[in-house]
């Protein structure tokens, strides 16, 4: 049953139903749905190598393809190999906090289909290091091929000091991730954001790049950043990086601004607005960060890909 379904997903018009299927679903069960195919080997890949002009190396990472799963989609680590079959050049899973949390109250998630947009404030809702690190254990352990693997590290809600949270994900993970995420963009934890200021920002590189230097592998750290800081702010940022220096920077996560969706059905729902939307404004801050920050320091940009 499981290779015929497998081979019918390989013809268009069931795929498209498939999709289409998913969409008349509530947003975090299709998202389940999903996830399960994937587990179940249920969704094809075509099996055909990126191409040579593809390849590229980045913070020393070799990839076949620029394109990865940004984090949010694989929350604890459960699909990072079927992505990789169906062609992804890397796959980022989380954001992973110490200890398990449910994340905000359903419903929490909302599709805006119109503007190609969906609102989110899920609340960083995974399973904690303990479950995610086992599973990417063992992931690695069956030797079969492996995309490189991102994980994205982030703070319980109610911990009385984040950057220790920061700090224990990068100690628990550097035996296996292939590079970590800082995500200190997350518009829905409160008080995470604070975290992009001065002087929180420069105690938090220092510590998270110690703790990476005390163990035995030490992947490329990236910090992953908001879109809603203005000029100034993005300024102040840039020289904090400049000196304390991360492998890298990823642009950005989800905005708090609405722009594209006034008006239409979920837009005044609380929480990060990403898709379509956000693609603007996403690159507009990635140039202005690449204009701060040089040539050299590898950015990977996020927001309103499709």
């Amino acid at each position: 049953m499981r290779r015929a379904l497998a081979r019918l997903l390989k013809v268009p018009a069931l795929r498209m139903m498939s999709r289409d299927a998913l969409l008349t679903m509530d947003p975090e069960r299709a998202h389940a749905l999903t996830l399960g195919a994937l587990k179940a080997g249920l969704v094809a890949a075509d099996g055909t190598a990126d191409p040579k002009q593809l390849n590229l190396c980045l913070a020393g990472i070799d990839l076949s393809n620029p394109v990865g799963m940004a984090a949010g989609f694989d929350k604890n680590g459960e699909v990072f190999k079927p992505l990789g079959r169906l062609g992804f050049g890397f796959c980022e899973v989380g954001t992973v906090t110490p200890r398990p949390q449910t994340g905000n109250p359903k419903p929490r998630l909302f599709r805006i289909m119109s503007a190609r947009a969906v609102i989110n404030r899920m609340g960083f809702n995974n399973e904690g290091h303990k479950a995610v690190l086992e599973r990417l254990k063992a992931g690695k352990a069956d030797r079969k091929p492996l995309v490189p693997v991102g994980v994205n590290v982030g703070a319980n809600k109610d911990s009385e000091d984040f950057v220790a949270d920061y700090v224990s994900g990068v100690k628990a993970f550097s035996c296996v991730a292939t590079y970590f995420t800082i995500n200190i963009s997350s518009p829905n934890t409160p008080g995470l954001r604070s975290l992009q200021e001065k002087d929180p920002l420069k105690r938090l590189l220092e510590e998270c790049l110690a703790a990476r230097a005390g163990q035995k592998r030490q992947p490329p750290i990236f910090l992953k950043i908001s879109p809603d800081m203005n000029e100034a702010q993005m300024d102040e940022m840039a020289q904090v990086l400049l000196a304390n220096e991360p492998d890298g920077l990823i642009v950005s996560n989800t905005t708090l601004s609405r722009p594209g969706v006034d008006g239409l059905s979920h837009a005044k729902e609380t929480g990060g607005l990403s898709g379509m939307p956000i693609f603007e404004r996403a690159t507009i801050q990635l140039a202005r960060m690449r204009l701060q920050l040089g040539p050299d320091m590898p950015i990977i940009g996020v927001g309103g890909i499709h």
